[in-house]
């Protein structure tokens, strides 16, 4: 069981903030789908990224899609967490 967690509090405030302008029942979908992650990170579905996205000082390597939005996160099998590091709306620029 992997612990879903957020670097520091800029990732988890923009998280919040990207969340927030999502209607609610897609809030509800990509929340289930990160809480989904605690039980197995690299579920069918989840998509290595190559190359890895910089977001501030980190890495995201992985990526899940729900509808048209891409959680971006990496995974610390060492210690056992999740690390979510940006939710983003498919574009152009959600790979960049």
């Amino acid at each position: 069981m992997y612990s879903v967690r957020f670097p520091d509090f800029a990732r988890e405030r923009d998280f919040g903030k990207a969340i927030s302008k999502i209607p609610p029942a897609i809030q509800n979908k990509i929340m289930d789908a990160v809480q989904a992650l605690s039980d197995n990170p690299r579920f069918y579905g989840a998509t290595k990224i190559i190359p890895a996205i910089g977001i501030s000082n980190y890495l995201a390597q992985y990526r899940i899609r729900v509808g048209n939005f891409r959680v971006l996160y990496d995974i610390d099998d060492k210690n056992k967490i999740v690390w979510i590091f940006d939710l983003r709306k498919r574009s152009e620029a959600t790979y960049k």
